[in-house]
């Protein structure tokens, strides 16, 4: 069976660009282990999107493809994790719109360069935002939901997989377009914000 040919550090599938270029293809790839960094923590739609790859990926070439969260900072600090990692092939890890298209537009420096550092291989799959409310509340649809905020303005907050994520942006959005003062309260990933 011929192997799957990946460059020689991705970021999910991405990899970060050497200076030499992407690594030769070669038929006995990977020989080891690979370690793949999830940008979130365990528990949310990453890690298990995550696990089910890898599963298909070890399945596929043979190798054990190992999930390691490195969560923090909206997914910036896996993904410098992975960008700072040997260029041996034998690291990959998720792709992220928080770290590599919303952090670059929020923060003037990064610890890696996300349009240099990284070539994205391949779509995995995309994830939805969802507006989600406690059950205990006494609301069932969004004009309930505006209704309620504006009756009693900051005592309501919403919760994010991180400041700087969709799910943080989005909320931001709501807030403005609804007109209502939430607080963001920012999670680790989306598990804990559940």
């Amino acid at each position: 069976m011929k192997k799957l040919i990946l460059p020689r550090r991705a970021l999910i599938l991405a990899a970060p660009m050497l200076a030499s270029g992407l690594a030769r293809a070669t038929d006995d790839w990977p020989t080891k282990p690979v370690r793949y960094i999830n940008l979130f923590p365990a528990g949310g739609p990453t890690d298990t999107l995550s696990r089910i790859v890898c599963h298909q990926l070890t399945e596929m070439t043979g190798q054990q493809f190992v999930v390691e969260n490195k969560s923090g900072a909206a997914g910036n600090v896996g993904a410098d994790a992975i960008a700072k990692s040997a260029p041996d092939g034998y690291t990959i890890g998720v792709y992220s719109i928080a770290s590599h298209a919303i952090a670059p537009s929020l923060y003037s420096h990064l610890p890696f360069d996300p349009v240099k550092d990284f070539t994205a291989i391949s779509m995995l799959w995309s994830v939805v935002n969802m507006l989600m409310a406690r059950l205990e509340l006494p609301i069932k649809t969004v004009p309930e939901l505006i209704a309620l905020a504006e009756a009693q303005p900051g005592k309501y907050s919403f919760a994010s997989s991180g400041a700087g994520t969709t799910p943080h942006r989005c909320g931001e959005l709501f807030k403005q377009l609804a007109g209502v003062n939430l607080l963001h309260v920012p999670y680790r990933g989306g598990a804990p914000a559940y």
